[in-house]
């Protein structure tokens, strides 16, 4: 089954995760609430002129995708976590940052609207 909406993303998540993964959700859409909630990538992304974010579930982590734009720009705030071109990884193990996910998620917009 192909999943098409970020709440069938979820349930195939498990259960242990979901306050984690819902509260990713929550803050990204506080964030951007005009930004389309869809599956990209067959993971949960906010879409608004552009692929702004996307997040997911992993084995060990939670995968942030906030472009290598993103990446490059937050590189500082991102140093204690494992990263690449596209992609940081924040361990489940370790407290979860939500402000950090706001911010990024802000400045991606912010930046589509300028017109990076």
């Amino acid at each position: 089954m192909s999943l098409t909406t970020v709440d069938q993303y979820l349930e195939t998540c498990p259960q242990e995760r979901l306050p984690i993964l819902n509260q990713v959700r929550q803050t990204i859409k506080e964030a951007l609430p005009d930004a389309e909630e869809c599956i990209k990538y067959g993971i949960p992304t906010y879409y608004q002129q552009q692929n702004l974010v996307h997040f997911s579930n992993a084995k060990t982590h939670l995968g942030f995708y906030p472009t290598p734009e993103g990446i490059i720009h937050f590189a500082k705030q991102f140093s204690p976590y494992k990263t690449s071109k596209g992609a940081v990884q924040f361990p489940f193990n370790q407290e979860i940052p939500y402000d950090l996910i706001r911010e990024v998620s802000l400045w991606r917009l912010t930046e589509v609207k300028k017109g990076l």
